[in-house]
């Protein structure tokens, strides 16, 4: 269906006001053609230009980043903070430290976040960060000297009740120790203003297993609508970092199949299906080994189980679930169009933004495959980080059982949005469409009900 004069020239708009951002152009398109019918159905969008200003950020923040390294060298890079909207509460959103980060990227992951954390039905704005520094053979003396100078020069545009950030790509437990430590000094004050933050120091339990757990009990519900359990089903995973693993575990612990694990080097490929113990043995050993995958398909008692493909991804494989959880953009439409002739039924995604327009397309013209985007299906990250503010804010902890039963109930409430809000003519569910609107109509009144 073509585009409203109204939304072709929003497009145009938006297009010329961040030339070459292709990442945040593409977040951006995708959202806006699901709400299109909101905005050429309410004036009141339209006169107050509110999906134009939902995707200008309140401010983007850029700086430089110079450390030492191990051999006394400096060492330059580039750090960013872009916070998009606080309109629902305080910026919140992961640092994200990869050698592909520009502004572009961090402008689409800060824009979606806003929709994700609307979702939540938390009191949670949206923004994104993180440097072009690339931690990969880093040592942790370097790590550490590179976290405590990227936060000497964030400190000062976040705190408990203005901007929360948290950890993304690259950016564990181990990053999020420095980065709070140096804040901590430089402002000498103890306060919940990063989450992951380990337990010892205000963290939360069921953080590091949010995101991927979430994944799956999102999951859990789709296939219920479609009659379907996930005991039993063919699972392929793509990325070996914490959401991966994660919803390799809770997948296998609801007896499901996962059969692929891969990194930015190949696939681990195990066509018996993954144990407990394979996974466990992963998650010990994520960020300690080179290429975790590649040691594990060495190990002297996985040899004859697992195989390691270096150079391809999870997609070839028949399978009824896919899970792309490594970053954005990863499978393209050719890729979605051989998991679709293998007889997928679900592309749920563990990732922001992993498939591209063409994949997308391709899943949603076909007859019996739907597509879970990653800001409802991946949104348990925030949730409980969310949770963790609530508790830093009280000075109290809660049990792993009551968080997880929070997720559990989150995610069934971001599932209930999007199912309502994605009702199709035929009975079935656009999720990518009720998850837009979902978060756009939360966004939208809360724009208007503060005025301009």
């Amino acid at each position: 269906m073509p585009d409203s004069q109204y939304v072709a020239e929003l497009k145009q708009r938006i297009q010329e006001r961040n030339p070459n951002q292709k990442e945040f152009i593409q977040a951006v398109t995708e959202i806006l053609d699901n709400v299109a019918g909101e905005l050429d159905d309410t004036e009141q969008y339209r006169r107050y230009r509110i999906f134009e200003r939902l995707t200008e950020p309140d401010r983007i923040i850029s700086f430089k980043v110079e450390w030492l390294d191990d051999d006394g060298c400096a060492q330059l890079n580039r750090g960013w903070r872009v916070q998009q909207s606080n309109l629902i509460g305080p910026y919140k959103g992961g640092l994200r430290f990869h050698p592909t980060v520009s502004e572009s990227v961090i402008k689409f992951l800060a824009f979606e976040q806003c929709f994700k954390n609307a979702l939540t039905g938390l009191p949670l704005g949206g923004g994104k960060g993180g440097s072009d520094f690339n931690p990969k053979g880093k040592s942790d003396h370097e790590i550490m000297s590179f976290c405590q100078a990227f936060m000497t020069q964030l400190y000062r545009h976040i705190g408990a009740n203005v901007d929360v950030p948290a950890g993304d790509i690259n950016v564990g437990a181990r990053e999020i120790g420095f980065l709070y430590g140096q804040y901590r000094k430089i402002r000498n004050q103890f306060s919940g203003v990063l989450t992951g933050k380990a337990l010892e120091m205000g963290g939360s339990l069921v953080r590091t297993e949010a995101t991927g757990f979430g994944v799956i009990y999102f999951l859990k519900h789709v296939l219920a609508l479609k009659s379907m359990t996930i005991e039993g089903l063919k699972v392929t995973v793509s990325g070996a970092g914490n959401v991966a693993l994660y919803a390799a575990k809770k997948a296998l612990e609801n007896k499901a199949k996962v059969i692929t694990l891969s990194n930015s080097r190949g696939v681990l490929y195990k066509a018996k299906g993954f144990t407990k113990s394979d996974i466990d043995w992963l998650i010990k050993y994520d960020n300690i080994k080179d290429n975790t995958l590649l040691s594990f398909s060495e190990e002297d008692s996985k040899k004859s189980e697992v195989e390691w493909r270096a150079g391809e991804k999870p997609w070839q494989y028949q399978c009824d679930v896919a899970i792309p959880c490594a970053t954005q953009n990863e499978m393209n439409g050719k890729e979605a169009k051989q998991l679709i002739d293998n007889g997928c039924k679900v592309v749920i995604c563990g990732a922001n933004m992993p498939c591209t327009s063409e994949a997308i397309a391709a899943i949603h013209g076909a007859n019996d495959c739907c597509y879970i985007p990653g800001k409802a299906s991946n949104a348990g990250g925030v949730a409980v980080s969310g949770l963790e503010m609530s508790q830093n804010a009280g000075f109290e902890s809660q049990t792993f059982e009551y968080l997880d039963g929070r997720l559990q109930d989150i995610m069934k409430h971001i599932h209930a949005q999007c199912a309502e809000c994605g009702k199709t003519e035929n009975g079935s569910v656009d999720y990518e469409k009720g998850a837009s609107i979902a978060g756009f109509h939360i966004l939208a009144k809360a724009m208007l009900a503060q005025g301009v």
